[in-house]
């Protein structure tokens, strides 16, 4: 394992600080807790608040998407492991504007207590009203959709949160809109080497110098499949053929496209899987409204990637082309004078 650190037990509040020293016009400590972060660039027509958060080792998920047209503030968690209830509160408390917070996090069992605890303490002892949305796009996780895990789909639903809270609608109208994108969302990936975590320098799972495991989740948590390392295009073929058996694309349909590198998969490799992705679409007769290339959420070092595709239609369009200013994601897309429109 090499890995450029100082002590592994500071790791998680050294990063932070590292994140918060290069981008000061985009993201602050709270004055109240060194997991709270908070933005500095909001939208004048926002309304509702939106709240991310999950474990460390994810970068640039989830810190990097706090920002114009995403997300207001972030609860930061240790390595692979849920914020506690306090941060979450805190955040809470300091983006909240009058007119309630979203908060987006994962399907994960630390997760879902840690954050419902907090929405419980706020509603009770801040008087601020909360609603959830959960992600859980990984379909390689469990046949039921609501014991999936969530991976990087994620990003597309803080995405479309972001937008519909620019727009200026209410606390009902973003969470609506932010679980029809959650619920239009699917993806599946796949590991070839894993990462370590710092504290024990053990890797997060164990495969042979030639295997690769399809399904494997974000932590290391096991796959549906160990198996000799294919070619991109039979890996590939793979993944997409069971993001279609899902049944929720029909020919016709618009979709956006995530390739999400896990940390340690060239660009290179990246672009080389979309075109096989792009092939099978067409084929499908699926046509891609927007395609994002990168890492977006990773995994320290480990090697794998994974696919998603978001169904949308012209209410989630709207969402996705949405500019945003973010300091690990930025696009040019929708103007002011659409807001409201």
């Amino acid at each position: 394992m090499k890995k450029m650190i100082n002590n592994p037990d500071d790791v998680v509040e050294e990063l932070v600080s590292g994140y918060v020293k290069a981008y000061p016009d985009y993201i602050r400590y709270s004055e109240n807790h060194r997991r709270a972060l908070i933005g500095k660039k909001r939208h004048k027509n926002r309304k509702v608040s939106v709240l991310i958060g999950g474990g460390s080792g994810h970068e640039p998920g989830f810190l990097g998407y706090v920002g114009q047209g995403m997300a207001d503030g972030v609860a930061v968690g240790n390595i692979f492991a849920s914020p506690s209830p306090i941060p979450i509160q805190t955040v809470t408390q300091e983006i909240h504007k009058g007119d309630g917070v979203l908060y987006i996090y994962g399907n994960y069992a630390g997760d879902l207590m840690n954050f419902e605890m907090a929405s419980e303490m706020t509603e009770i002892e801040d008087d601020i009203k909360t609603t959830a949305v959960i992600g859980n796009d990984d379909l390689a996780s469990s046949k039921d959709p609501t014991d999936r895990r969530g991976i990087a789909g994620e990003l597309l639903v803080f995405k479309v949160a972001g937008a519909a809270a620019d727009f200026g609608y209410d606390l009902e109208t973003v969470t609506k809109l932010a679980q029809k994108a959650n619920d239009s969302t699917r993806s599946m990936g796949i590991g070839l080497s894993p990462c370590y975590l710092p504290q024990t320098g053990k890797p997060s799972f164990d495969l042979e110098e030639n295997e690769m495991e399809i399904g494997l989740g974000h932590h290391g948590e096991p796959g549906i499949e160990k198996t000799t390392i294919r070619s991109a295009k039979e890996t590939t073929e793979v993944l997409m053929t069971n993001i279609f058996k899902e049944g929720i694309y029909e020919a016709g349909d618009d979709v956006v496209v995530l390739i999400n590198g896990l940390g340690a998969t060239s660009q290179m490799d990246l672009y080389i899987i979309n075109n096989t992705v792009d092939d099978m679409l067409k084929s499908k007769q699926l046509n891609t409204h927007r395609t994002y290339v990168g890492d977006f959420i990773t995994s320290m070092e480990m090697s794998g990637f994974s696919i998603t595709l978001m169904k949308v239609d012209d209410e989630l369009k709207k969402c996705i082309d949405h500019q945003v200013d973010c300091p690990n994601f930025t696009q040019i897309g929708g103007h002011d004078d659409d807001i409201n429109k």
